[in-house]
């Protein structure tokens, strides 16, 4: 396995009882962005949940920034998670809800506050940052989780179907972030169900079915 990318599978395997939701995957993946491209039940959720730490390997090795991905903590503050499934405290303004999750990291109260608003002046939510989160619509919930993944400037983003319930123009600007991101050096993988969604973040694709990859490497290719 090498030590040279930010994220490692080396025969990876995670089953939930009889249901296996992985098998076996040995995959490098490097800077800059990858998308992870599959229907929905193809394992991608699992896939983004073992890179980032947030599951156990049932077999095989999963590693990120040259650690085991599983059970090392100090890594936490290097990845942000936007997860598909939405999980709020719903009385939070989006200020309060990102100044809370800051604070985990240890950050005083100014710096919470920085990073929260440029956060939310990224997805373009700095001016809903008073309303209460159960009051926002649903792009405007994505973007709030887009916020709390990127508000303590990680190394490593996992991005689980990101895109869901924005408007076209919300889409648009979330792509151009994304791609941004990469260019930037950060790790990204973003998941779809949607092969477009994917071609207008980045040409490298992991194609996954029923828990394997069936491929990797260049869209042209694996459209050939």
């Amino acid at each position: 396995m090498s030590t040279s990318v930010p994220i490692a599978f080396a025969r990876a395997s995670r089953w939930y009882g009889p249901v296996i939701a992985l098998n076996d995957v040995t995959i490098d993946i490097p800077t800059g962005v990858t998308g992870l491209l599959g229907p929905n039940g193809a394992g991608k959720s699992t896939f983004l949940k073992l890179a980032a730490g947030q599951l156990r390997p049932s077999q095989g090795e999963v590693r990120l920034l040259g650690r085991h991905s599983w059970g090392s903590p100090e890594l936490f503050h290097r990845v942000g998670m936007c997860p598909e499934i939405d999980a709020f405290w719903e009385r939070l303004t989006g200020l309060e809800f990102l100044t809370t999750l800051l604070r985990f990291t240890g950050y005083d109260e100014a710096e919470c506050l920085q990073r929260a608003e440029n956060a939310l002046h990224q997805v373009d939510l700095l001016d809903a940052k008073d309303r209460k989160l159960g009051g926002y619509s649903k792009g405007m919930r994505q973007r709030v989780k887009l916020a709390q993944a990127i508000a303590h400037n990680p190394d490593v983003l996992f991005l689980d179907e990101p895109l869901g319930g924005l408007d076209p123009l919300g889409r648009h600007h979330l792509i151009n972030l994304i791609k941004n991101w990469g260019e930037e050096g950060r790790t990204v993988v973003v998941s779809s169900h949607i092969l477009p969604e994917v071609e207008a973040m980045t040409e490298s694709i992991i194609l996954i079915h029923n828990g394997r990859i069936l491929a990797e490497g260049n869209v042209y290719k694996i459209r050939s």
